[in-house]
């Protein structure tokens, strides 16, 4: 597994978004890139450029895929029938990471990462530590009994700031989480907007 490096809020500076709608993202303060010419750098953007930050924030939010997982993603959704795009935001939810941190069982991606990793996570009964696993529809996502108790699992279940999607059944009582359909891109609650069809022109030109 590639390291990730890059600070969470960077991204946020970045495209001067607050992209997964954190309280305490600098973009609430500071609605204008980083640097020394942060507040001047606001030119017309080419359509590669508005292509290129479509993707680099799709990829951003779901903790920093890498550019080769996330172009695996990118030939699977164009490989499967009906709207690429759609495809591309459904692979992307089906992530074990993405499940677990849309069940509130931690309060970021990058934790949800983490948590899947050190094996705190079962599907079906199974240990899952990879974060990239795909969960199918019907699949029931469940923390280990010695995890459940973990401050950052109890804190994240209270968190007000967002709700589990309706794709999503949770019992935070039992900790365990189905995914009951594959979501369309309206459904998933996006902070800002996506425009995962600028990520599929991205790639194919």
């Amino acid at each position: 597994m590639s390291k990730r490096i890059q600070a969470k809020h960077k991204l946020d500076r970045r495209m001067g978004q607050n992209i997964w709608g954190r309280p305490k993202s600098p973009v609430n303060r500071r609605e204008y890139g980083p640097g020394q010419h942060g507040q001047r750098r606001k030119g017309k953007m080419s359509d590669f450029g508005t292509q290129l930050r479509a993707k680099q924030k799709l990829k951003g939010y779901y903790a920093n895929i890498t550019e080769k997982q996330f172009r695996r993603y990118y030939a699977e959704a164009i490989r499967q029938k009906g709207d690429s795009g759609e495809n591309l935001v459904g692979l992307l939810e089906r992530r074990l990471d993405a499940v677990v941190y849309r069940a509130k069982f931690v309060a970021t991606p990058f934790a949800a990462r983490q948590f899947v990793n050190h094996g705190h996570v079962k599907v079906n009964g199974r240990r899952v530590n990879i974060p990239s696993y795909l969960v199918k529809a019907g699949d029931v996502i469940e923390v280990k009994d010695k995890s459940k108790q973990l401050e950052v699992v109890v804190v994240a279940s209270q968190l007000a700031e967002r709700d589990v999607p309706d794709y999503i059944e949770v019992d935070h009582s039992k900790m365990t989480a189905r995914l009951t359909r594959i979501p369309t891109l309206s459904e998933v609650p996006y902070a800002v907007q996506m425009e995962p069809n600028l990520v599929i022109e991205f790639y194919s030109r």
